[in-house]
């Protein structure tokens, strides 16, 4: 459990030093971190503190890719993590 905890907090940090690059590079003209990258880290487990920094910073929140593929995603694992719980742990 203890090195599950450790991914979600490395993954969500992650997510969110991607996500507020990719906004600073898109004001700055500099390389851009690309979709394919930030929706796999999305759904690799960063997506909360994903939708949670661009909603901040109001980044890709127009993009229904973003605002919809992303909590999608996050309801997604959740049912899983609760599947696994359940029927395979017996919590």
């Amino acid at each position: 459990m203890t090195y599950f905890i450790a991914y979600l907090i490395f993954i969500n940090l992650l997510a969110l030093i991607l996500t507020v690059y990719d906004k600073l590079a898109a004001i700055h003209g500099r390389t851009r971190v690309s979709e394919h990258t930030l929706m796999l880290i999305a759904i690799c487990g960063g997506g909360v503190a994903m939708v949670l920094v661009m909603l901040l910073i109001r980044h890709k929140t127009r993009k229904p890719l973003f605002m919809i593929g992303i909590p999608t995603a996050i309801l997604l694992e959740l049912l899983v993590l609760y599947m696994v719980i359940r029927y395979v742990i017996h919590l």
